[in-house]
């Protein structure tokens, strides 16, 4: 059986650490608007535009499209509709049908 003081005492430690986060998301929160501010105006007085913030850290320039992965080039083309398949996701279609009708995947590789 666990003594009772160790339950509050425990249970005092928990409302210490509720308390100390709380503290702490206030301070956080009285300091980011000045700091935006001051991001911003630096932002400004350089010119610097969300997208050049976005490249610094990682991102991409522009508009990201879907997936957030360029394409990859081609490596199979069907010669009857001229269709192509990057080797990657689900097998097209046109493929699936050809491998059925006994046809080999290396066949339609572009080289």
């Amino acid at each position: 059986m666990i003594p009772e003081n160790y339950k509050s005492e425990k249970q005092k430690i928990e409302h210490e650490i509720e308390r100390l986060q709380q503290e702490a998301e206030e301070l956080q929160k009285r300091h980011r608007g000045p700091a935006l501010e001051s991001i911003v105006a630096t932002m400004r007085e350089y010119d610097i535009t969300p997208d050049e913030v976005r490249a610094a850290f990682g991102g991409r320039k522009g508009q990201r499209r879907a997936g957030g992965r360029a394409p990859l080039p081609p490596k199979y083309r069907d010669p009857a509709s001229g269709r192509t398949w990057s080797g990657r996701g689900r097998t097209p279609g046109w493929l699936v049908e050809a491998e059925q009708a006994g046809r080999r995947r290396d066949e339609f590789l572009i080289k």
